[in-house]
């Protein structure tokens, strides 16, 4: 026989939603991270996915610090994040971008040119960009370009964005040939993979409560 409790529905605790003041500090705390894989990955001649991958490659060719062409390669994905994922998003995601290309000019001016391992700035390089990502992720925002792309698809079709993301890179990595050595492309490929890794295992659909 069914008691009269157990007929009752649950009632579900609602999701505690981030305060504007945890916003502020995640998005900074997200763009430092990566902004300073992005460093380790530049101070390496490595390069890894996305449009920070993208404007690292274009960084070896052309004369032009990292942070001024990584926010003009972010520019045409802007319009697809107002399109399908809003203005609150989008802005979020434009001053991530803006804060990431201000502090990708700090880092050298503070620390200076280093020699690192390539194996270590690999490595290291993109587990700081894949946590930076996965702290403005929880804080409904992104770096833009590939990030957006890999999210709405998420949304829409229920794929993983670490995995859409991790085959978007590829073609990005596979492109360094023509400006870094083999070796180093192979390692980048190896870091590119972790990176995708990292957000497929913690940024999955229905894991954490919405924010």
């Amino acid at each position: 026989m069914t008691s009269t409790t157990d007929a009752l529905p649950v009632q579900q605790t609602p999701p505690l939603r981030h305060s504007l003041t945890e916003d502020i500090l995640g998005l900074i705390t997200g763009c430092f991270a990566a902004s300073l894989g992005l460093f380790l990955l530049e101070s390496s001649e490595a390069v890894t996915g996305g449009t920070a991958g993208l404007a690292l490659l274009v960084g070896y060719a052309v004369d032009l610090p990292l942070g001024v062409i990584f926010l003009g390669v972010n520019m045409p994905f802007f319009a697809l994040a107002v399109w399908k994922k809003g203005w609150d998003f989008t802005l979020r995601t434009i001053g991530a971008v803006a804060l990431v290309s201000v502090l990708s000019s700090v880092h050298p001016a503070v620390l200076g040119d280093i020699v690192i391992a390539p194996l270590y700035g690999v490595l290291g390089g993109n587990l700081l960009a894949s946590i930076g990502l996965l702290i403005l992720f929880r804080h409904r925002s992104s770096l833009g370009g590939f990030n957006i792309l890999a999210l709405i698809l998420q949304e829409r079709l229920n794929w993983r964005a670490g995995f859409v993301q991790m085959v978007l890179d590829v073609a990005i990595v596979l492109a360094a040939l023509a400006f870094v050595p083999p070796l180093v492309v192979i390692l980048s490929a190896v870091g590119a993979m972790l990176m995708n890794l990292v957000l497929a295992l913690n940024h999955r659909p229905g894991r954490y409560l919405p924010s």
